[in-house]
């Protein structure tokens, strides 16, 4: 049926059903799963502001890639325990649903999984939700979850 799942996950309930909905499905059909993890580069505004917290010196991209580690490396156990056995996990920086439908593409995924909410902001609020981009932008099967 399918034989690279991709699954991409943000630490919100909605991508850990998604994980859960990815997981058992590379499992029961044997597929190779991917999981992703994608962070968008702060801001110039965001940059201004770490200057200004004296007390606070990390890079914000330095803290938020090391959050998605975080997430991807939790979804693999996750998703092992749950019985995917060909299980990779990634983390990209980029515009997320953009850089999921990429990811997808460049590693021949055939089934595309995510949550229907993630861990958004005012952006998705606004101009719509990662789920949404990726079901327009993805030339493979999407399930939204």
């Amino acid at each position: 049926m399918f034989e690279r799942i991709l699954v991409a996950v943000d630490g919100s309930d909605g991508s850990k059903r998604a994980l859960e909905k990815a997981a058992r499905l590379a499992a029961h059909c044997a597929a190779e799963l991917f999981i992703l993890t994608v962070y968008r580069h702060h801001s110039m505004t965001e940059a201004s502001m770490s200057m200004v917290r004296p007390n606070d010196p990390e890079n914000l991209d330095d803290v938020l890639r090391g959050y998605a580690k975080q997430v991807a490396e939790q979804a693999k156990k996750d998703a092992a325990a749950l019985g995917a056995d060909k299980v990779r996990a990634f983390v990209k920086v980029g515009q997320p649903a953009r850089t999921i439908v990429k990811f997808g593409e460049d590693h021949g995924a055939d089934l595309t999984v995510v949550g229907s909410r993630g861990m958004g902001d005012l952006e998705g609020f606004l101009l719509g939700s990662v789920s949404h981009k990726v079901t327009s932008l993805a030339d493979c099967p999407v399930l939204v979850v």
